[in-house]
């Protein structure tokens, strides 16, 4: 059985980072990635939170639920919103495949937009749920 987790974290980010609406958001190249690194500049958004539990169906399904989280340092939360609304337009089933899997279904089921409580970042939260076979 493929890695599914990993394959599918590999697929989505090259895909955000292709995406034109996110590279206008994120520059180019698009500012996404598993952990920031040192001195990231902003906004950005990192693959965090992630969860996943196999599905009784054909083909070894993987059901995943990752957390998407973007980080801006825009005065409004205008920025972040974008990013999301961004973020969901992307992913919404895209055809992702990689290292032997393939999304067969991916999509957004939530998202939230907030100031940090120092107030000098706005973070942006979307939840993506995919499905995952092998090839």
């Amino acid at each position: 059985m493929s890695d599914h987790e990993n394959a599918l974290q590999k697929a989505l980010i090259a895909h955000l980072r292709d995406d034109d609406a996110l590279k206008a958001l994120l520059g180019d190249p698009a500012r996404i990635w598993d952990a920031a690194p040192r001195g990231a500049g902003y906004p950005h958004l990192l693959i965090g939170r992630s969860e996943s539990r196999p599905v009784e169906a054909d083909g070894c399904g993987v059901e995943h639920v990752l957390t998407l989280r973007c980080a801006s340092r825009f005065e409004g939360t205008e920025e972040a919103k974008a990013i999301c609304a961004a973020v969901r337009a992307a992913v919404h089933e895209a055809p992702l495949e990689a290292d032997g899997i393939r999304a067969v279904s991916i999509r957004t089921t939530f998202a939230d937009v907030f100031r940090s409580s120092d107030h000098k970042r706005v973070w942006g939260v979307v939840r993506v749920r995919a499905v995952t076979e092998d090839i």
